[in-house]
């Protein structure tokens, strides 16, 4: 007898159908896989048997072919193996049902049965969705990443029994159910505030400058000044994730199984802030198994680096595709995978290896050699591709003592809303840009024209700093981000000149 079940698994950061066959035929009894399964494929027949005895199901003694189809993609992961399950109890017509043809079946088996959790439920539920399914079963412990996909039914089952029960008609499973939008705002909650943070104004208003242009910002200063602190606080004034956006980014920590059973949807800008011996894989994706990376994990959110000389060279070269594409491509010798990677880059560095060169209150201890090391460590060619470059001094006891606290990040919030909301009706029509810092040189020369006064302090300041193209582009982008701070609809000579002052130590 042969029985089909569908299933599905993960392809970079989308879903891909996967229809189970199962064939029982006379002769020795051997399990075989195939469809290019890898190991942990390979494996489940001993899991499969096991659960299907240890549920009181009588285990075929027969040939068993399971094709895993298409044939021509690899399969990995350990979620075929309820879907392998249910097939050879329905080859061996213990039940017969049309809802196999109407439900994508995934999960991992225990050897007594019991449905563990797997990673990458979301994009197979949305796979399973737009291929016209009725619905999909799930772990228990997946129930609520899979229920976030609109317009299909979610069916939990904790164990081979139930699910087997559920299609057989004998058991009756209600479908999860819960708004969708009410989840985004519910989960929409930081624990940062930006009043927290004394002193550095001149800090907050290019941070709220890069919020509301979507501008990397790179920062310098001795230990102590505020530099990780102010970094972290940066998603708390960006705009409220749409609900395309959690998808997005949701999908990714599905895949990697980074997702809480509590929290099934990312709504809250991601904050990642990777250690600085992280390897290039780690940083931006790779492997034997091809895996996101910390800059497809900060996707629609902040990619933090701190101490940015101490990360190895090569390490930060991989950088600059991402931060030029929003994507990272990952070639390997079968297939060519690419992992969204669209993020705000905030770097953190010392102005030398002790960390108090130009301090006013400590002496630096550096020799001008090693002042000169510590900042060849990291390529012009990434610093040039960061907008806003500031220098962070400590903060005066004055100020750390200070009662008075300053703006919450609501507060600034609303004004980063409205300048994006400027930007949005700017860029309606295209599909690409979204706000200021992504716009191409056509748009930067539609929308950032400057008047005569304008120019020329452009173009003393591009001699005087000896700026790239690139440089020059990224100051009107920046002064174009001001200008929509001030409503104004044509960029000003102070727009302008504030925009030349954060590419001084550029």
């Amino acid at each position: 007898m042969l029985a089909k079940v569908h299933s599905g698994t993960v392809q970079g950061v989308n879903g891909l159908p996967v229809v189970v066959e199962v064939d029982l035929a006379l002769g020795l009894p051997v399990f075989t896989t195939v469809g290019l399964p890898d190991g942990s494929v390979k494996e489940s027949k001993e899991r499969v048997r096991a659960a299907v005895k240890n549920c009181g199901y009588d285990f075929p003694p027969k040939r068993i072919t399971v094709n895993l189809a298409p044939a021509d993609v690899k399969k990995g992961g350990a979620g075929f193996d309820l879907p392998m399950a249910i097939g050879i109890l329905a080859a061996t017509e213990l039940f017969t049902s049309e809802l196999l043809e109407q439900y994508a079946i995934l999960g991992e088996l225990s050897l007594d049965g019991a449905v563990r959790s797997v990673p990458g439920v979301l994009p197979v539920a949305l796979c399973a969705r737009d291929s016209g399914l009725k619905g999909i079963l799930v772990p228990e412990a997946n129930k609520l990443e899979a229920a976030v996909v609109k317009g299909i039914d979610v069916i939990a089952v904790a164990t081979l029994f139930q699910a087997v029960e559920f299609l057989a008609g004998k058991r009756k499973i209600e479908p999860l159910q819960f708004d969708q939008d009410d989840l985004l705002v519910s989960c929409s909650r930081y624990k940062d505030d930006f009043q927290e943070v004394k002193g550095q104004e001149h800090v907050k208003r290019a941070f709220e400058i890069a919020a509301s242009g979507g501008h990397n910002v790179a920062l310098k200063g001795p230990p102590g000044s505020g530099k990780t602190m102010l970094a972290r606080r940066l998603p708390t004034i960006l705009p409220q994730m749409s609900f395309e956006e959690a998808l997005e980014t949701t999908k990714i920590y599905s895949i990697v199984g980074k997702l809480s059973p509590e929290e099934p949807l990312i709504s809250v800008r991601p904050f990642r802030a990777p250690h600085h011996t992280i390897s290039d894989a780690g940083l931006i994706g790779g492997g034997q198994v091809p895996r996101p990376g910390e800059v497809s994990l900060a996707h629609n959110g902040v990619l933090f680096l701190d101490e940015l000389p101490e990360f190895k060279k090569h390490v930060l070269e991989v950088l600059r595709q991402p931060l030029e594409a929003g994507d990272v491509s990952i070639a390997r010798a079968l297939q060519t995978l690419q992992f969204p990677a669209r993020f705000l880059l905030i770097v953190a560095s010392n102005p030398c290896p002790c960390g108090y060169y130009s301090d006013k209150l400590r002496e630096c201890t550096c020799s001008p050699q090693q002042i000169q090391r510590y900042a060849a460590k990291i390529s012009g060619p990434l610093l040039d591709r960061i907008d806003l470059h500031l220098e962070v001094g400590a903060v005066p006891f004055k100020e750390i003592n200070e009662e008075r606290r300053g703006e919450s990040s609501a507060q600034i919030k609303k004004r980063v809303d409205a300048t994006r909301a400027i930007q949005q009706s700017r860029y309606s029509g295209s599909l690409k840009i979204h706000c200021n810092a992504q716009m191409g040189p056509g748009d930067i020369e539609k929308y950032c024209q400057l008047d005569s006064s304008s120019m020329r302090l452009l173009e003393k300041s591009v001699e005087k700093l000896g700026l790239s193209a690139r440089g020059y582009h990224r100051i009107l982008k920046i002064a174009r981000t001001i200008a929509d701070m001030d409503t104004k609809e044509n960029i000003e000579l102070s727009h302008v000149a504030e925009a030349v002052q954060y590419r001084r130590n550029g």
